[in-house]
């Protein structure tokens, strides 16, 4: 990958600001309109995100650090490593499946409960 499509798909990433997009979907659309692989793309959307929730957990926390107790920073502890853990097996499971599976499921999935959403605002 090189850096101009880096920027490419940090220009897509951007359009996550509006309001029901997914910040990955995006990056993941713009890779892929970039021509690069799938795997390639997920791996690099993952990348991206961590600095970004890494910012938003330090910010939450440093807010909010007067109101844990030991106790419950114990609780936090676990809660971190469980998340960790979690979120690298599902990193895993979701490499394995694109090798195997396209998009478009997902795509049709996240229209239809736009649309579905629509409906019921109307």
């Amino acid at each position: 990958m090189t850096y101009r499509q880096a920027m490419i798909i940090g220009l897509f990433q951007a359009i996550a600001v509006i309001p029901g997009v997914s910040r990955s979907a995006s990056t993941i659309v713009g890779g892929l309109l970039l021509g690069l692989k799938r795997r390639t793309i997920v791996e690099f959307s993952f990348l991206l995100a961590v600095p970004t929730m890494a910012a938003a957990t330090g910010y939450d926390l440093l807010k909010n650090a007067a109101q844990f107790s030991l106790d419950q920073v114990q609780f936090l502890a676990v809660g971190f490593v469980t998340s960790f853990v979690v979120a690298l097996l599902s990193i895993k499971f979701l490499l394995k499946f694109i090798q195997t599976h396209t998009f478009i499921a997902f795509g049709v999935y996240r229209i239809a409960l736009a649309a579905l959403w629509v409906s019921f605002l109307l």
